[in-house]
């Protein structure tokens, strides 16, 4: 396959070493076509220096200048006079092109990560693309006699043609971009990310530059930590990992005998406790695969990190152009997208029928992100927004058929960053605690709640202080009260640390508003979030981070309700890991939280699918024998009839931390009231030792 390149790869190299400044474009033109010129020169030229392994070889100082170079644009202090900020684009090169020009710039950043692959065919087609969008440019500037500025219409004439040449590019090369994560996911022959885990010398902060990730403060001084533990402590943290990943599907009766494949997730400079998962999971018979963070706007990059990721250059910027594939995302691109995941999984399909699902490390610590609104980022249609979703349930829909969630299981764990402070190491030493807190003691204390529960009706939720929470949730009824649960009792296993008893809510009678002073969801803060439902359903929603209430719905509609005009409640669960809330106010963290660990600080309520998504047919069991009933609610039961309206394809998790809870209190069919939590405290019997973190 790479022959096919090599030709049009030297011709390529040849044709951007020839764009010059003398094209006699307008001077911020010149500038961008420069800047973008430069930088894939850069990208050819360190392609050929790990072709030739000059990358390889090369000491800390010169690795740090191809650091420097490549992400260098990206750093707070150079964005904003960068034409990768759409402001800046738009303030220099017109409202016509700014965005267009900013968005592409963008994705060719992508270059990076492919010279270090070797990918000589994204490295090709990209170039050729960027030389076709400045042939737009020449054009016009050879019919117009190299005019000093532009006119009107040759300005929409040029942004027009650069539109086309984007759109086309990614409509032709659907059929190269589409198969790669899901490829890359459940075949183990796509191993570049794999070896530089298990190959590195991990005694030497070189190997950090060799994976064409940005290599930052936390990645260097999480490396340099981890080296200072012993080798039983790295291999305790990555069993729990490991464990809870086998754990998850014994828990949910499901066979993993039958899977071949994990798909680890990781931040760079975690490598000593990866490699030793990467052993643990050998031992259970699993080979791992590896997906790179999303770098493409078609993958969706500024979403959640996801895959082997590093810490963002520059929050803003991924922020900025989270909707960059809104240039050419129509339904016939989407269509034809369809058409390509379906047949890559068909190609695929022994591999995906052995996949086992992700085991994920995610990490947090960084400043709540709460984002400066750009008017001049590209956006989403309310057409497009529609048409997303669509995308997103078609292909869950997709891949539900080939790796079928009543077969597929995953794990999920954090830890904290350097950039949390000067605690760091304290911190981390508590997060390990956290995450290995006794299993059997919050099993049976968790047990004792439950059973509370199950006498229920309803239970209504109340904040208190400035939380003005007040809110009934339905329960599923129990038809055989010795054989039968609503809650599951959920330890350590798929969700680390162990902490909550959760249930799918009856939509029908789940009335009233949930709200929060403070959350982070996603990496995003939000401030005053209030979502107000009726039956179950989102029917208003705000929040207090712009002066704007219109910039605050749009915020949360993006955001939370993923561009879902409403979306139901999927879940409701009470919290019970007090020791990870006193852990946060100790240390003053609970803004940095990962919504894995902050969920268990309080109850928590999720919008889109339930926890059982795509699996609800499939039957769970506590520890008790008694069978979790609650997996379904009205919208989850149309998959029986129009799967296209059963799963958004999402599910966020809103926290009511403790200090901002008042009751919780169980309401039962002969009006009995029981309570499980009053002002903040435990009070079922058999609960006391929760208090004891919070007192």
């Amino acid at each position: 396959m790479r022959e096919e390149y090599e030709e049009r790869f030297e011709l390529m190299k040849e044709r951007v070493s020839e764009i010059s400044s003398d094209a006699g474009f307008p001077a911020h033109f010149n500038e961008y076509f420069m800047e973008v010129a430069g930088f894939i020169r850069d990208a050819i030229e360190l392609f050929e220096q790990v072709e030739d392994g000059t990358v390889a070889k090369a000491d800390l100082k010169q690795l740090q200048e191809i650091q420097r170079r490549f992400y260098g644009p990206l750093k707070k202090e150079n964005y904003e006079q960068s034409f990768l900020n759409p402001a800046y684009a738009v303030g220099q090169l017109g409202k016509e092109l700014g965005g267009i020009l900013s968005m592409l710039y963008a994705d060719l950043l992508s270059l990076t990560a492919d010279a270090f692959e070797g990918r000589m065919d994204f490295i090709c087609i990209w170039s050729e693309l960027f030389v076709q969008v400045y042939g737009c440019f020449v054009e016009e500037i050879q019919e117009q006699n190299q005019p000093e500025n532009f006119t009107e219409d040759s300005l929409q004439w040029i942004a027009k043609n650069v539109k086309d040449a984007i759109y086309w590019f990614y409509h032709d090369y659907c059929e190269l971009f589409t198969p790669e994560p899901i490829q890359h996911m459940i075949d183990t022959g796509y191993d570049f990310l794999y070896n530089r885990v298990m190959f590195s010398d991990l005694s030497d902060d070189r190997y950090l530059y060799q994976f064409g990730l940005p290599v930052g403060e936390n990645e260097l001084q999480m490396a340099a930590y981890l080296r200072t533990l012993p080798e039983d402590e790295i291999c305790r943290m990555a069993r729990t990992y490991t464990e809870g990943y086998r754990i998850g599907f014994v828990a949910s009766g499901k066979d993993i005998s039958k899977k071949k494949t994990v798909k680890v997730e990781a931040p760079l400079g975690f490598e000593r406790v990866t490699r030793e998962a990467m052993k643990q999971f050998k031992e259970m018979g699993l080979r791992v695969t590896m997906v790179r963070e999303a770098n493409l706007s078609l993958y969706g990059r500024g979403a959640s990190k996801r895959g082997y990721y590093s810490t963002s250059v520059n929050r803003q910027f991924d922020y900025d152009h989270k909707d960059d594939k809104s240039l050419y995302f129509d339904k016939s691109f989407v269509e034809r997208r369809l058409e390509v995941l379906r047949d890559t999984f068909e190609k695929h399909k022994e591999a995906a029928a052995v996949f086992g699902g992700p085991a994920c490390v995610e990490v947090f610590g960084e400043e709540p992100f709460s984002p400066e609104n750009k008017a001049e980022n590209l956006t989403f249609t309310e057409k497009q927004n529609s048409l997303n979703v669509y995308n997103a349930s078609e292909s869950g829909a997709i891949t539900n058929t080939y790796i079928p969630g009543e077969e597929y299981s995953f794990t999920i764990i954090a830890y904290p960053l350097p950039a949390i402070g000067e605690k760091f190491p304290e911190i981390f030493a508590k997060t390990v605690e956290l995450n290995t807190l006794d299993y059997n003691l919050y099993q049976q204390v968790q047990q004792k709640i439950i059973d509370v529960l199950d006498e229920g009706q309803q239970v209504h939720i109340t904040g208190r202080g400035d939380n003005h929470t007040d809110l009934t949730v339905k329960l599923h009824p129990l038809a055989d009260k010795t054989k039968e649960t609503i809650f599951e009792n959920c330890v350590a296993d798929v969700n680390i640390p162990v902490g909550e008893v959760f249930t799918s809510p009856v939509l029908e009678g789940t009335n009233g508003v949930l709200h929060v002073t403070q959350v982070y969801l996603g990496e995003l803060c939000y401030k005053d979030l209030e979502l107000t439902f009726k039956d179950g359903m989102v029917t208003d929603y705000n929040c207090s981070n712009f002066s704007d209430e219109q910039e605050n719905k749009k915020y949360i509609r993006d955001n939370v309700l993923f561009h879902h005009d409403t979306l139901p409640m999927g879940e409701f669960a009470i919290g019970t890991n007090t020791v990870a809330y006193r852990m946060a106010r100790d240390y003053q963290i609970a803004d940095k939280l990962p919504i894995l660990i902050a969920e268990k600080t309080g109850p928590h309520f999720a919008v889109g699918d339930t926890c059982y998504s795509h699996a609800e047919d499939v039957p769970m069991y506590n520890a008790n024998g008694k069978e979790v009933v609650a997996r379904d609610n009205s919208v989850s039961l149309l998959r029986k009839t129009d799967m296209s309206k059963a799963y958004f394809n999402c599910h966020t998790d809103v926290t009511i931390p403790y200090d901002e809870l008042g009751d919780i209190v169980v309401c039962c069919e002969d009006g009995r009231q029981l309570d499980i939590i009053r002002e903040g405290r435990f009070v079922v019997p058999g609960t006391e030792i929760l208090n004891e973190a919070l007192d």
